[in-house]
């Protein structure tokens, strides 16, 4: 991670991460970043032997079932959840949303939803 912020200017942002003692990993990253750093940095890491795949997914809203509780605010790093202090609803940023999932598994009423896009 060093490596990419520090040699190829890429900021990340470690959405999940799973790493054991002298086993393999597996890491859900959010890069960002000039177009031509990125393709660099992520040959970088496949001359490393790293194995990158593009994650083709994101996250909607079902608008009907939203109760506008705010639990899926406390769990959006990207804070593209987030509650409007004069409506007192809570407002989704698809534009900002990384597509981690976190708020599908937090949601009471199952208002978020994991869309798979094909590539």
């Amino acid at each position: 991670m060093y490596n990419l912020a520090r040699n190829f200017d890429l900021t990340f942002n470690i959405l999940k991460a799973r790493i054991n003692p002298r086993e393999e990993g597996h890491m859900i990253l959010e890069l960002s970043g000039a177009e031509d750093d990125f393709h660099r940095g992520v040959s970088y890491l496949q001359e490393h032997g790293i194995s990158v795949q593009n994650v083709s997914q994101h996250i909607s809203r079902d608008e009907k079932n939203c109760m506008h509780c705010g639990v899926c605010t406390a769990v959006c790093a990207t804070k593209a959840l987030y509650l409007d202090t004069e409506s007192r609803e809570v407002c989704f940023d698809s534009n900002k949303c990384s597509g981690c999932g976190m708020c599908t598994v937090v949601c009471p009423v199952d208002a978020m939803h994991v869309e798979i896009d094909d590539l």
